[in-house]
């Protein structure tokens, strides 16, 4: 009986020692990698920052069990295009944990976009993640930034030597980590920039294997009209040498609604000559701007916000000012589909056709009489943002249909899809109207998102890979913001693991700040 025993003694002692173990086990869920692959039901064990299995159930134990049966297992969220600077710049700890894009199951966000990257690119992500950010960071070196860096808001091109700093600057920006050039021609001062200037610049990106990503100089007809500004976005990525990504893609504003065939088939003749051209899209039918952004013609703005109050005050150029901005504002429908959404000011959460009739003015005196009110530095107008309604179901649609077109926000403050982007996505237009397919809304947020931008190991639920991964409960996974109400957090997430460390459980903050700064790998060609 003792040497039974004895045996038996072994035996256990054997099995559980053969028997791995491992930090986490997320443990039943229906798992999507990432890839085009189907999905199937199984476990995802994480060791550390990284994913160590990836399969059927094999039994692993764990510290920690989390219960995914029934639930969507899949990488971190990763969202192409944002403006999350009022939480990951906060002084708040709480703000930097970026609860709004966690609570959607993004781990990974793109910044420094529209042009307004800092070129200061390792001081800036080094800080960031040292302050404690809740999310990862893709850094962008932004256009706008080296430009009014240069020659400030002047409406000029630049002299030889001016063009050679821009340069200059761009490629120390690329040594530094940026993944790219991002650019905002459709504002000023950026859109002073004639095409051979921007070339110029994002050939340093080119050169060092980065990416051109363009809020394009015309997404609507306001300049040289949306085919036209994607057709120069496309030669500008020629002439640099340069992967093309055309940020939020859309056709905007009531004179080129119905045009997104056109689009597509311009940006899909560049792909069948060789190019690489890309895009991300919003799930929205509002986009968000600012009234000046959205009214103000750019020739205006040359000199900055005092040469615009200057204009104001000056009659012969007021009446030209007021025709122009009535035929803008013609272009986004009218006043009555600019919904004012800045906090904490009079005209908050109403359309510019509404606080018009309070003021007792007509849109554009009251569009102006906003303008005039100073920020509490005076640099600038104080609560210009608005939600544009200017976009159509059909358009965007198709857009979204399109293979090489990812997800993104584009969340900015007072628009709703800075809470509410990826739920709604998968509540509308998977879920409810079945414009794509659950597959593709994950690898669209996931692995395709990270090959376009080539963020290394992040992306995929493979073994070796960082350890972003989501639970996302399928039946309750929701947006909660709207037009009205935008700073409301998102439902559905059971967990969310960055870099292998809880950040959300059960849609709340664990205050656990895992966010890393993904600078790219150091090109060739930078130096030591």
């Amino acid at each position: 009986m003792k040497r039974l025993v004895l045996t038996a003694l072994v035996w256990c002692a054997a099995t559980a020692s053969s028997v791995p173990r491992v930090d986490v086990v997320i443990r039943g869920g229906t798992i999507y990698t990432g890839a085009e692959a189907p999905p199937f039901v199984g476990d995802v064990e994480l060791e550390g920052d990284r994913i160590v299995y990836v399969g059927r159930a094999r039994g692993t134990a764990a510290a920690k069990v989390i219960d995914a049966r029934g639930m969507i297992v899949a990488p971190g969220l990763i969202d192409a295009h944002t403006h999350p600077d009022s939480y990951i710049r906060s002084s708040d700890p709480k703000a930097r944990l970026n609860l709004p894009w966690l609570a959607q199951g993004v781990s990974t966000v793109v910044i420094g976009v529209d042009g307004y990257g800092t070129f200061e690119v390792s001081k800036d992500s080094h800080a960031l993640e040292a302050s404690g950010i809740g999310t990862n960071i893709v850094p962008f070196v932004g256009f706008g930034s080296i430009r009014q860096h240069v020659l400030g808001q002047d409406a000029r091109a630049p002299t030889s030597a001016e063009l050679s700093e821009e340069k200059r600057l761009a490629a120390a920006a690329m040594c530094e980590g940026a993944y790219g050039l991002s650019t905002g021609l459709f504002y000023p001062p950026q859109s002073f920039a004639k095409t051979e200037e921007v070339a110029a610049v994002a050939g340093e990106a080119g050169k060092r294997g980065g990416m051109y990503d363009t809020h394009q100089r015309d997404e609507s007809n306001y300049a040289i009209g949306l085919l036209a500004s994607t057709r120069e976005a496309i030669e500008i990525g020629r002439i640099a040498g340069t992967p093309v990504h055309f940020a939020h893609l859309k056709a905007l504003g009531v004179p080129v609604q119905g045009q997104a065939p056109a689009l597509i088939a311009t940006i899909e003749a560049a792909r069948r000559a060789g190019q690489i051209v890309t895009a991300d899209q919003y799930p929205w039918l509002a986009s968000g701007s600012s009234v000046d952004a959205a009214l103000v013609p750019s020739w205006a703005m040359d000199g900055g916000y005092a040469k615009l109050l200057a204009r104001f005050d000056d009659p012969p150029t007021l009446v030209r000012l007021k025709t122009e901005m009535a035929e803008n504002l013609r272009r986004r429908g009218g006043a009555e589909s600019l919904l004012l959404t800045a906090q904490g000011q009079p005209w908050s959460g109403k359309t510019l056709a509404q606080i018009a009739t309070q003021w007792q003015l007509s849109p554009i005196d009251a569009a102006i009489r906003i303008l005039r009110t100073p920020d509490a530095a005076g640099t600038g107008p104080a609560g210009t943002d608005v939600a544009s309604f200017n976009m159509i179901d059909r358009d965007v649609d198709l857009i979204m249909k399109q293979r090489w077109v990812v997800t993104s926000s584009d969340g900015s403050n007072g628009h709703p899809r800075q809470y509410a982007t990826f739920p709604r996505l998968y509540r509308t237009y998977v879920r409810d109207r079945k414009v794509i397919g659950l597959g593709q809304f994950i690898r669209r947020s996931t692995g395709a998102t990270a090959d376009m931008y080539q963020i290394p190991q992040r992306g995929y639920l493979r073994r070796g890979y960082y350890a972003d991964v989501v639970v996302l409960d399928p039946k309750r996974y929701a947006p909660r913001a709207d037009y009205l109400h935008p700073r409301v957090t998102s439902v559905g997430v059971a967990a969310l693991f960055v870099n292998g460390r809880l950040a959300l459980s059960d849609g709340a903050a664990t205050g656990i700040a895992a966010g890393r700064a993904l600078l790219r790998p150091r090109p060739a060609g930078c130096g030591q």
